[in-house]
């Protein structure tokens, strides 16, 4: 459902489209940023995958009519585009032992950081061995705290297939965290 301010964005993108892309982007760049990191497991690749999602919200913008909110569509948009990059041929990457190094508490000892490494490590490698639509979903529910609802919406599926997914990726995450560990 469109919101007020996705009604102003679209006023504005009429008559300045660089404003309203630049402000979907200050609002949204970091969430998207992530989401690609996630989906793509590289940060370089992830960068790449999240411009390429705003140049894309940048051309059809002036098209935007879906009964969603701008939000949802630009991660749909983000979403696709990772599936997209998953698809292209790989090459060859030099694995720096942490995709997605996030410590949060400050001054931790060299075993917490270790285990912590690790067990980011570990995430993404089981994530990046689900299909893409399970590593979507999960990464959706569990990772950008999406409800099922949205889910649903970003994605264009049922209620039901959401739940199915989800809970099929958890089921697939936990066989290949034990095969890990």
């Amino acid at each position: 459902m469109k919101n007020f301010e996705d009604f102003q964005l679209i006023h504005l993108f009429k008559q300045d489209p660089e404003g309203a892309v630049r402000k979907i982007l200050e609002e949204y760049q970091d969430r998207i940023f992530n989401l690609c990191v996630y989906m793509l497991g590289s940060r370089e690749d992830a960068q790449d995958a999240a411009q390429d999602a705003f140049i894309k919200l940048y051309r059809s913008f002036k098209n935007f009519t879906p009964e969603a909110s701008i939000y949802t569509w630009l991660y749909r948009i983000a979403v696709n585009t990772c599936i997209d990059y998953k698809r292209r041929p790989q090459r060859l990457l030099v694995d720096n032992g942490d995709p997605i190094n996030r410590i949060a508490a400050p001054g931790p000892s060299p075993e917490r950081i270790y285990e912590s490494k690790e067990a980011s490590r570990l995430v993404q490698v089981a994530l990046e061995g689900l299909s893409s639509e399970l590593n979507t979903v999960i990464i959706l529910r569990e990772i950008e705290g999406f409800s099922y609802e949205d889910i649903a919406e970003v994605l264009q599926i049922s209620m039901g297939t959401v739940k199915s997914r989800i809970s099929r990726a958890r089921d697939a995450l936990r066989q290949l965290l034990r095969d890990k560990l």
